[in-house]
């Protein structure tokens, strides 16, 4: 089972997907943790993207699907994938097509997580995370059962992301709203685009996105 998380930013898109690759097997393809791991591990390339990004220049697409396409190549995605954070772009989705058919693999589900954006934007600023680990917490929702300790691996450093700032998600909202948005047609078309309520409690989406790929 291969499927595509869409949602714009703090949607739950990566703790759904971390929930599926938990009770499937399936593998989260996080492309942002993904290039900051290669990056951090000196991977070629990972060594290719910092070069580009300390120059000031966005990583290309065609980057973004070696990645992709090295972690499928290493059977790291036998039991299926969740990709959270790509595609991006119309471009992004038609890479990403012709990647996997040259594996001889398709997308099944691709599942948009609907939000509320003003309810969204409190959310976002109460969000959290173990430095060491990368758990995620918030402020008035999921704090960990130990005050000041994470429950995944029991470091005791916490840190806010920047760009959960109100003013921070309100452009990442934009970006989304102007880039992402319109492969929702792209995906529609071949007629595995399906859409849930992103905005209730972990679990009750989680069984929204349950219903969806058991079919």
């Amino acid at each position: 089972m291969n499927i595509i998380l869409l949602g714009p930013p703090g949607a739950g898109k990566g703790t759904q997907a971390r929930m599926l690759e938990t009770k499937y097997g399936m593998t989260q393809i996080a492309t942002g943790d993904m290039l900051r791991a290669s990056i951090k591990r000196g991977e070629p390339l990972g060594l290719e993207a910092k070069k580009l990004m300390d120059a000031g220049k966005l990583v290309p697409d065609e980057l973004m699907i070696r990645m992709i396409d090295e972690c499928i190549s290493k059977g790291n995605c036998a039991k299926g994938f969740i990709l959270d954070g790509f595609p991006r772009t119309v471009p992004q989705a038609e890479a990403l097509d012709a990647m996997l058919a040259r594996h001889k693999l398709k997308l099944d589900h691709v599942i948009l997580m609907e939000v509320d954006e003003a309810a969204l934007v409190e959310r976002l600023a109460g969000r959290f995370s173990c430095r060491k680990c990368g758990a995620s917490y918030h402020e008035s929702y999921h704090r960990p059962a130990d005050e000041g300790v994470c429950d995944s691996c029991g470091a005791t450093d916490f840190v806010h992301r920047p760009d959960d700032r109100p003013e921070a998600v309100q452009k990442r909202f934009e970006v989304y709203r102007q880039q992402t948005a319109p492969i929702l047609p792209y995906y529609r078309r071949k007629g595995i685009l399906e859409t849930i309520n992103g905005m209730g409690e972990m679990d009750a989406v989680a069984r929204q996105i349950e219903t969806i790929i058991a079919v």
